[in-house]
């Protein structure tokens, strides 16, 4: 069987065996023809994920500073954190229920 590949899809194919710890290129191709999976995610739930990563460290932040001159915390602080790291926790289960189907 003989394949053309580009020169960037042959460095990618390369650059994969060589993070494979297999010992030939005939090993790690075959693995992937009958054992790998072609996995395809949102780029955007990616983004929103990143997101609301950083508008909760934000949060955090703006709460530190408030607490080291005050010394007060506000209960709506906490809330806010906890609905933004929800989110995050359904954007992951999201992306793990996708990953366990795949070992079925």
């Amino acid at each position: 069987m003989q394949i053309r590949l580009t020169e960037a899809e042959y460095d990618a194919i390369e650059r994969k065996f060589q993070n494979s710890g297999l010992r030939s290129r005939s090993e790690f191709i075959r693995a992937m023809i009958f054992e790998g999976y072609i996995v395809h995610f949102d780029d955007e739930k990616f983004d929103k994920m990143y997101r609301l990563v950083g508008s909760i460290s934000n949060n955090i932040n703006q709460i530190a500073v408030r607490v080291n001159s005050t010394n007060k915390i506000y209960a709506e602080d906490i809330v806010n954190i906890k609905e933004g790291q929800d989110k995050i926790w359904q954007l992951l289960n999201s992306f793990q229920s996708k990953l366990l189907k795949l070992k079925r």
